[in-house]
């Protein structure tokens, strides 16, 4: 189906997330001024948390950031791929990985265990060179890194490798559970030791960093020579008491798709699977050709809201795999096949927010802009 024009903006297509990296460029510049490290990272892991990692990563460097983050090393190259030269730290790794092709791409290595430096280090001895890491130590999140009880082994061994020549150990990080501020209180000095005993080992890590977003922001003692931003750069909150507008960030991603039909049905009519909701009296309903296969929540069925014509129209009945229904209610407006539908934005231009949406599945608003599918193009503008 070709769809005509609609009013209300261009969608090319059913479905486009439009990334305005003005916005990245922006969030990034005022989080720098906020926090004042001698060092920002920008984490782009996840395809830039479905932003799209390139763009996002060429932004937020535009914006002030200095250091590049991703959780593994394919997204690292990736990066390296289309050119970013940019210091990048990737941090999660297949218990097999080959670290060659990272070392050989001057891809920082984040380690949490005895064994992956000794791989790292046999990987940098095959190529002559030696490699950057970082000791990722425990603290209290119960996932990856360094636990205590093991900070001398691996330090001791760190220490060897680097007066050797095969590595060079040029941070230590950890990462905060936001759990209450007791519990991150405890954390902050797990790692003040963690740091203390590295140093004490004979390492000189440059960057020290604990603080991702929340952190970064409410926590000056965690922030020490490197904070790392990720939710902020796309311009949601971290936090359940303040909205992106209170922070001084201006929301990246607009989730928009187009009218596929409208229908008028009478009173007790169904919608979408299981009959969830009936229509209550004659309605106007219009059909958007997004699903939960594009990343739309089926948990959102019933709750979430959508911006069309300047008024915001509730969903109704299942989101459906490729599709879900909204009410425009008793009265017939004047929306036509093609108009666009606007399901979350800036709500500085009255649209709902990515928060909204994550109120409305239960989740988070870092999930509803992460799973956004690869049916869905992602257009950058501002660039």
């Amino acid at each position: 189906m070709r769809f005509r024009r609609g009013r209300g903006g261009a969608v090319s297509g059913f479905r486009e997330a439009v990334i305005d990296l003005a916005a990245i460029r922006h969030n990034v510049a005022h989080l720098r001024h906020l926090v004042g490290t001698p060092h920002a990272m920008a984490v782009v892991k996840a395809n830039a948390y479905g932003h799209g990692a390139v763009p996002v990563a060429l932004a937020a460097l535009a914006g002030g950031a200095d250091w590049l983050g991703v959780a593994d090393i394919d997204e690292a190259l990736e990066l390296r791929d289309a050119g970013i030269e940019a210091p990048i730290l990737a941090w999660l790794h297949d218990p097999d990985a080959d670290f060659s092709a990272a070392i050989a791409d001057d891809v920082t290595l984040g380690l949490s265990s005895a064994r992956q430096v000794q791989q790292v280090a046999d990987a940098a001895a095959e190529l002559g060179r030696a490699a950057s890491v970082h000791l990722k130590l425990e603290t209290g999140l119960s996932r990856n890194g360094v636990h205590e009880n093991d900070w001398a082994e691996v330090f001791a061994l760190a220490a060897a490798l680097e007066r050797g020549g095969l590595l060079r150990v040029d941070g230590v990080m950890s990462h905060l559970a936001n759990a209450s501020a007791f519990d991150d209180q405890q954390a902050l000095e797990c790692f003040e030791r963690g740091v203390a005993v590295a140093r004490a080992a004979g390492l000189t890590p440059t960057l020290v960093h604990l603080a991702s977003s929340a952190a970064a922001l409410r926590l000056p003692a965690a922030r020490f020579t490197m904070v790392r931003f990720g939710i902020t750069i796309y311009g949601l909150s971290p936090f359940d008491d303040a909205t992106s507008a209170d922070l001084g960030l201006i929301p990246a991603m607009t989730l928009r798709g187009r009218v596929a039909l409208v229908r008028r049905v009478s009173a007790g009519a169904g919608v979408s699977y299981d009959y969830l909701w009936r229509a209550p009296h004659d309605s106007t309903l219009v059909l958007v050709p997004l699903g939960y296969a594009d990343g739309i929540p089926r948990q959102a069925s019933g709750t979430a809201q959508v911006h069309l014509h300047g008024v915001n129209y509730p969903l109704v009945g299942r989101v459906a795999m490729d599709q879900f229904v909204v009410n425009l209610g008793a009265d017939s407006p004047a929306v036509a096949v093609g108009d666009t539908v606007v399901l979350f934005g800036d709500p500085s231009a009255g649209a709902p927010s990515a928060t909204d949406w994550a109120d409305a599945a239960g989740t988070i608003n870092y999930e509803i802009v992460t799973r956004i599918g690869h049916r869905v193009p992602r257009r950058h503008i501002n660039g």
